[in-house]
């Protein structure tokens, strides 16, 4: 098969996919918070995207135990986020420092940053935390 066959496949392929398929392989893939003291591998799960620890560091370990997370690294920190109407991406986000889960969303600002936000009841106490892409 030629290359130009393969490359019309592919782009028939893209467009036949929904339009939020294609955007939710924009933030697939490794993801570091702002001290890289946490790793989070970032995939499809059931019908949305789910965040993994993947790597985290003594610190960020042990302040998971005292809230009760045992084993940080293969915890889901991101659960069941889909695509809604505004861009945002909807689902639970899990905090194991305090080993709560919350109602969050996930912004993709560009490229290689995502800012994930989860609060308390509905827009109180809300805490946010970028995350930038591992190369």
């Amino acid at each position: 098969m030629s290359v130009m066959r393969v490359s019309l496949a592919a782009a028939l392929v893209l467009v036949a996919m929904p339009a939020s398929a294609q955007r939710a392989s924009g933030w697939e893939g490794t993801w570091r918070n702002a001290a890289d003291s946490v790793r989070i591998k970032v995939a499809r799960c059931g019908r949305g995207l789910c965040g993994t620890v993947i790597q985290a560091s003594a610190k960020a370990k042990a302040d998971a135990a005292a809230g009760g997370t045992d084993q940080l690294v293969g915890t889901q920190l991101f659960h069941d986020f889909r695509e809604g109407e505004d861009g945002l991406w909807y689902g639970e986000v899990y905090v194991p420092d305090i080993g709560q889960t919350f109602d969050g969303t996930i912004e993709q600002v560009d490229r290689d940053t995502i800012v994930g936000t989860g609060c308390l009841f509905g827009n109180f106490g809300c805490k946010s935390q970028t995350w930038r892409r591992v190369r």
